[in-house]
């Protein structure tokens, strides 16, 4: 990613992480970073892949938290106890809603890498490094799940709800 580039989503994710980005336009966003639609369009193309690469970005840090939080925690529920915790953060939470709002976008492409292979590839590293077997159906599934939580704290803003399912969740996964 070129310097501008990276600046220029810096600039945006700020901005959308202060004012949201569901209502507004690229013109609207450009303006209140100091830039034009148009730059914007020249570095992303188009507000979709712009949304996309603000996805990318965050998701890219958080599997940066997952590999840096398996450092520290090698038991497999304790992990995914704190991934939880750090990606329902309140200033973390208006980037998932971009995350889902990007799922539209990415399912017209299915020829794009997909936004659940990074999360497997990751995982595989993380898995052996806590000296565990990786299976990537188990997972698919632990990713899944912790996305419809998160649709589900989005929706409801019922984050000890969603983390009482997470519990439950993880205790019938390591009960097998």
């Amino acid at each position: 990613m070129s310097d501008a580039r990276h600046d220029l989503l810096d600039r945006v994710m700020a901005e959308v992480l202060a004012a949201g980005i569901t209502d507004r336009s690229l013109r609207e966003i450009a303006t209140a970073i100091g830039s034009s639609h148009r730059m914007l369009l020249y570095h992303f193309g188009s507000r979709a892949e712009l949304v996309a690469a603000i996805v990318a970005r965050v998701e890219s840090d958080q599997r940066a938290v997952l590999a840096d939080l398996a450092l520290d925690h090698h038991d497999p529920a304790t992990l995914v106890r704190e991934l939880w915790r750090q990606v329902t953060r309140p200033d973390v939470l208006p980037f998932a809603r971009l995350f889902f709002e990007t799922v539209a976008f990415q399912s017209q492409q299915p020829a794009t890498a997909g936004l659940t292979t990074p999360w497997l590839d990751t995982s595989a590293s993380v898995v052996e490094q806590i000296g565990m077997e990786f299976n990537p159906v188990d997972i698919r599934l632990g990713i899944a799940v912790t996305r419809g939580l998160l649709i589900d704290v989005l929706v409801t803003g019922e984050l000890a709800a969603a983390t009482a399912s997470l519990e439950r969740f993880i205790a019938l996964w390591t009960a097998n």
